[in-house]
């Protein structure tokens, strides 16, 4: 009877060959492989012309050759080194990759060339050494020589005069040495902005003024306290025309539509909510968010909101059936601000653990994260006319570009808890703080044209003069500031400043941009 063969599944089969393969070789496991002496020569001359090509041509210190054993010593690849005058003090060895006679006053011809392709042998000092003719004597006197450079390598930012740069020009194989004027980098001159001057300050909230926003129409502006009100004013009077209740906490957010007759509003009561403004009613409720809601901001071109909250979570509504489109989830702590535009990125936002993220709205997922803040990022504010943004934290002010995120510039010496960022079409960068100072930018430049501190409202306190949201009016000509002094404060260009009375102290200087 013949024996019946034990059948194996694929794997074992596939293991045992492997299992033979590895056995077939182990012998040779971690033997280095056999230099092939040609291979090598051609891999060193690639290299050589690749990363040293350009300073081949270059004079090679005698002395140096000394320490290596002498202009004699045998080439490592079999090369013969030729050795003229041997009588005179030679002060440099010329080296090359082009062909040479083996001696002074040999005619080059097909015989005597010594090398005709370029090789390794050049960086080992295959040369051939010529006399010091008068003409590189004086050259040698009058301006720095090779072996100054050599001697002095490392450290030439340190002794050339600032400005200053040490060029070698090699002319027919004498040395010299220019000193050419090389321009450092400057900052380009900042566009001169007129100062901005306080000249309206409105009471009338019982608490700080957290959040403030324009109407389309510009005839009116709304402001949202933590006296759980909101207020609507008229822009150019400054007096109340409206009252709002029905938060029961911090008014955080404002903003008002510019497709339908709706403001929407956000807080700390975990609500968001959006009023008819022709009967000064809540038509709608969005709920979903698990905390306080901080900011909040419309689509320009769809009905859709967008809310940020401290449960770490941004939402996206549809305005009009009150679902919530997408959770955007990835942040890992409160997210402070958000933005929304047309183009692509549409949505924006920053958060209290450092980083930005820029969102696609159709999937709901992050398409880029920003890490260059090192602390919370409580401000965001995107150009009216560039493809760029900037954020604002108490380290740095920076500034990127759409829409994967590069970035630009950082605008730095605002020294405190930026809350709030706005900017206008001429290019005026406002970045408001929780000590109550405000800065006042060159978009362009980063150049700090303006700081202004103003005095807090009697009856309050030094430390009551932060600064929790600013914006511009629909003309640019205003600027609004919601303050921690239960006030709003209304700034205007100064139309009586020219350049010749309020001149630009600008100096140019070297320019220093952090990457990170």
């Amino acid at each position: 009877m013949v024996e019946e063969v034990q059948k194996h599944s694929v794997h074992t089969l596939v293991f045992r060959s492997l299992k033979r393969t590895h056995d077939m070789f182990v012998a040779d496991n971690a033997k280095p492989i056999p230099l092939d002496e040609e291979s090598h020569k051609v891999k060193m001359a690639v290299k050589l012309r690749t990363e040293y090509g350009s300073v081949l041509h270059m004079p090679t210190l005698k002395e140096n050759l000394r320490e290596k054993g002498g202009p004699n010593t045998g080439d490592p690849y079999g090369h013969k080194q030729y050795s003229g005058n041997q009588g005179q003090e030679l002060e440099y060895l010329i080296t090359g990759t082009h062909p040479y006679p083996p001696g002074p006053g040999v005619a080059l011809t097909a015989d005597t060339k010594v090398q005709r392709m370029p090789s390794e042998s050049a960086a080992q000092s295959l040369a051939v050494a010529l006399p010091a003719s008068q003409s590189r004597l004086d050259a040698n006197r009058t301006a720095a020589g090779v072996a100054d450079i050599y001697r002095h390598a490392g450290i030439s930012e340190r002794s050339q005069p600032p400005g200053m740069s040490v060029a070698m020009v090699e002319a027919g194989g004498n040395k010299n040495s220019a000193l050419m004027a090389k321009k450092a980098p400057t900052m380009p001159k900042p566009q001169w902005h007129p100062p901005w001057k306080l000249y309206r300050v409105i009471s009338g909230h019982l608490g700080w003024v957290r959040c403030i926003a324009v109407e389309p129409g510009n005839q009116w502006f709304v402001t949202g306290s933590a006296d759980r009100t909101i207020k609507i004013w008229d822009l150019a009077s400054g007096k109340l025309k409206l009252s709002l209740t029905g938060h029961i906490s911090t008014v955080r957010g404002v903003i008002v539509s510019a497709r339908s007759p709706y403001l929407f509003s956000c807080g700390e009561d975990k609500q968001v909510k959006c009023w008819d403004l022709e009967y000064n009613k809540v038509i709608r409720h969005y709920h979903g968010h698990l905390s306080a809601v901080y900011g909040l901001d419309l689509h320009p071109t769809i009905d859709v909101l967008v809310t940020c909250s401290r449960d770490s979570t941004a939402r996206i509504w549809d305005v009009r059936t009150k679902a919530s489109v997408h959770t955007l989830s990835g942040h890992t702590n409160a997210v402070a601000t958000v933005k929304c535009q047309a183009a692509e990125p549409q949505i924006i936002t920053g958060s209290h653990d450092t980083t930005i993220r820029l969102w696609d709205l159709v999937a709901g997922k992050t398409r880029v994260t920003l890490t260059n803040h090192k602390k919370s990022v409580r401000a965001v504010v995107l150009h009216p006319r560039h493809y760029t943004f900037a954020s604002g934290s108490p380290d740095n002010i920076k500034q990127w570009k759409f829409p994967d995120g590069n970035f630009i510039q950082n605008l730095s010496g605002h020294n405190a808890i930026i809350n709030t960022l706005a900017v206008n079409s001429d290019g005026v960068l406002v970045s408001g703080a929780d000590n109550g100072t405000m800065h006042l930018w060159d978009w362009r430049t980063g150049y700090n044209f303006q700081r202004v501190h103003a005095a807090v409202q009697p009856g309050s306190l030094d430390s009551e003069s932060g600064i929790f949201a600013c914006v511009f009016d629909q003309s640019e000509s205003r600027l609004l500031t919601a303050e921690a002094d239960k006030t709003i404060k209304v700034y205007k260009e100064d139309d009586t400043a020219t350049e010749e009375t309020h001149p630009v102290s600008w100096k140019p200087e070297i320019i220093k941009r952090k990457r990170f």
